[in-house]
């Protein structure tokens, strides 16, 4: 096998959320979500950052093809996240607090096995809600 390379694919997309959960009262809500607690939901243009790793194949000169897995990702994430509301029309966060941290690892779930087709292994899901904030997954 040889040296090990990671490239990352950079998406992006803008959707509404709530944290909330029901079986807390408004005031633990508002105490541990604060703002984004809003009854009215509240948005994020969020960047997405999808890094794979793999050897470089000799015949490409590539660990794998990035048009690929952009095409990936828009259309197994970012068709179902863009310009919607996370809590009510993604499947993939059904029944799941929104937070960016299980947004990604949702994401994580929906692609990890589609890389391996892609000749690559999925390394780390980033994703950056604001520009003060943003968090990694690297997997189990």
């Amino acid at each position: 096998m040889g040296r090990i390379v990671h490239i990352t694919r950079r998406e992006r997309f803008s959707a509404a959320h709530k944290l909330w959960r029901n079986d807390w009262s408004d005031d633990q809500n508002f105490d541990t979500f604060g703002k984004c607690a809003n009854p009215n939901w509240h948005g994020h243009n969020y960047e997405l950052f999808v890094t794979v790793k793999g050897p470089v194949n000799p015949e490409t000169g590539f660990v794998a093809d990035l048009k690929e897995i952009g095409d990936l990702l828009k259309s197994k994430v970012i068709s179902k996240l863009d310009h919607k509301n996370v809590n009510l029309d993604v499947p993939f966060m059904a029944g799941k607090l929104t937070s960016t941290e299980n947004i990604a690892l949702a994401i994580w779930d929906e692609i990890v096995s589609d890389m391996n087709g892609l000749g690559c292994t999925l390394h780390c899901i980033k994703i950056v809600e604001t520009e003060n904030n943003y968090i990694e997954y690297y997997g189990d």
